[in-house]
């Protein structure tokens, strides 16, 4: 069935992300009606966050106290009021958070949820006391290998927790972070009533209640089974004990968990009738705001380089993730990310022009594609897939079974064919990495590219040219994994309405059916670039299996 005819009707959408929290309110045809942020570091000074996060005592421990994203909602709800965004509008709500951070809720902090004053700020009520961790890890936390290897050993071995998670153990993941927690701090374990993520968190402040885990941001736990879409006994036995209790069962992307609480009717004038949607983390949410199609692949260009993917069916992984799907609840999404990415870029970039883009950019225009048979892989820091580290230059004449193949070529002869080697060499390695881990590349692919490098059209022609397929981007505008958000309201109130009456439209469907996808076609494949490229992906593998083992 079609949409519903759209009455006068908004959406809200959050993200509460690792340096900000952002809320848009979009209108019935899902354009934007009114935007508001809160910066941790600078509009919340008290909490002395960097980045927006504190970082502790030893190394790689990282945390959050969350009442400052409590104080962040006070602050960001009345800035949108004071754009005289009308609340009483808004007929659904639901939220992105950053994936892998967790809270845990006091009994007094349930009570306290329960039973909101619409007399007083919501952090003068959700305090420290609402939880019994007020140092809560997040996402950059990487001080739990120990756990790690505790949770993998217990279920039997890493293939087994990729088999049944998605993912091999991950230090920032919140099943390792739980078991450190009930490891080191039994008693606040013991006092925690339920556990959030921080996506559920969100929906939890609007709900007055504490809302269950989305299976798409619980896929990235090491805790829940992906295939069934329910918590993994198996994982919740060797992470810690009546860990069932405390999360509560899992629920779909799509669900609307119940009407907005009493506290926002009376202090914001919400409407009683508003719906409060799961929320999901970051990552889903993105894909769930970039409404492109099943034979799309993303490539977000940033610090790290990230593919992003929607699976018909899950692939075994060891490294890179798999995740239940945000929207099309049968199926799966892929990440896979890369180290060596934007700081390489930046770093050659430096020695080469002294940091003049449009100078690498023409330099880069001036190489043919191909390079002469010049190539390389620079991975500066070690890199997740293949993990290794090292520098290695191959020319046209270089042969894997040189004496010399590990050691290569010191240097090219030009600035030119260094930073096509580059950028030639790292897209080569992004795609030959997917391709190695079951990911199929065809005529329908098509490549969406987001993050700060996709202003730079001639790093796109590259792409286009190696993965041989049309790049598109982004209008400008708002950051997808935000108005994901507010589309994924939208359609879990859409498909509460639909009820039993025929057969819904799909998510994207429903979307497109109110408002357009916002992507611009940037660069097309030359006609040649499969018969250019395919050889130098046969040829990068041999250069990154010297690189692994120089000495075969």
């Amino acid at each position: 069935m079609g949409p519903p005819k759209q009455l006068k009707r908004t959406f809200l959408g959050f993200d509460l992300s690792t340096q900000k929290l952002k809320a848009v309110l979009l209108g019935s045809s899902l354009e934007v009606v009114a935007a508001a942020e809160v910066k941790f570091d600078t509009d919340l000074p008290e909490f002395r966050t960097t980045g927006g996060a504190n970082a502790g005592i030893i190394k790689n421990e990282y945390f959050v106290q969350p009442v400052m994203w409590v104080k962040a909602m006070d602050i960001v709800l009345d800035r949108l009021v004071m754009q005289q965004a009308d609340l009483s509008t808004v007929a659904a709500i639901s939220g992105s958070g950053q994936q892998h951070g967790s809270l845990y809720w006091s009994k007094h902090g349930i009570n306290t949820l329960q039973n909101l004053d619409s007399e007083k700020f919501l952090h003068a009520q959700i305090d420290d006391s609402a939880f019994v961790v007020n140092r809560t890890p997040i996402w950059m936390d990487a001080t739990t290998t120990k756990q790690c290897l505790e949770m993998e050993m217990a279920v039997g071995g890493t293939l087994n927790m990729v088999e049944l998670t998605g993912s091999k153990c991950y230090e920032r993941f919140t099943g390792p972070q739980i078991r450190k927690i009930y490891q080191q701090r039994c008693h606040a374990y013991e006092e925690a009533s339920r556990i959030s993520l921080v996506s559920s968190f969100i929906s939890s402040l609007f709900l007055g209640s504490v809302a269950p885990i989305d299976f798409s941001d619980g896929s990235g736990m090491n805790l829940l089974d992906i295939r069934k879409k329910n918590w993994s006994k198996e994982c919740l036995n060797v992470c810690a004990p009546d860990l069932d209790k405390r999360l509560d069962i899992p629920v779909s992307p799509n669900s609307i968990l119940g009407n907005v609480s009493p506290y926002f009717v009376e202090r914001f004038s919400f409407s009683p009738d508003c719906k409060v949607a799961a929320s999901t983390g970051d990552n889903p949410s993105a894909l769930s705001g970039m409404l492109v199609g099943s034979s799309w692949l993303t490539i977000s260009l940033g610090t790290s380089d990230t593919l992003m993917m929607s699976l018909k069916e899950p692939l075994n992984w060891e490294e890179g993730h798999i995740l239940c799907h945000p929207t099309e609840t049968e199926e799966f999404m892929g990440l896979l990310c890369f180290r060596n990415a934007s700081l390489v870029r930046e770093e050659m970039n430096k020695k080469t022009t002294g940091g003049n883009w449009d100078k690498f950019n023409e330099y880069l225009d001036s190489t043919p594609r191909g390079n002469f048979g010049n190539m390389a892989v620079h991975f500066n820091d070690m890199e997740i897939i293949p993990k290794v580290q090292g520098i290695l230059r191959w020319n046209k004449e270089m042969n894997p079974s040189f004496p010399d193949a590990a050691r290569g070529v010191i240097k090219f002869s030009s600035p030119q064919i260094e930073i096509r080697a580059l950028v030639e060499g790292q897209m080569l390695h992004h795609r030959a990495v997917a391709e190695d881990l079951g990911y199929k590349f065809g005529p329908e692919t098509q490549i969406l590219v987001t993050g700060g490098a996709s202003v730079n059209k001639s790093i796109l022609q590259t792409i286009a040219d190696v993965f041989n397929a049309p790049v598109h981007i982004q209008d400008e505008g708002y950051e997808a994994a935000l108005l994901g958000a507010a589309y994924r309201s939208a359609y879990a109130l859409y498909l509460q309405e639909a009820g039993e009456e025929g057969t819904p439209l799909c998510y994207r469907d429903y979307i497109l059916s109110l408002t357009s996808n916002k992507l611009s076609l940037v660069c097309e494949p030359h006609k040649d670039s499969e018969e250019i490229y395919a050889p130098m992906l046969l040829r990068y593998r041999e250069m990154a299996r010297v690189l692994s083992n120089p000495n075969t």
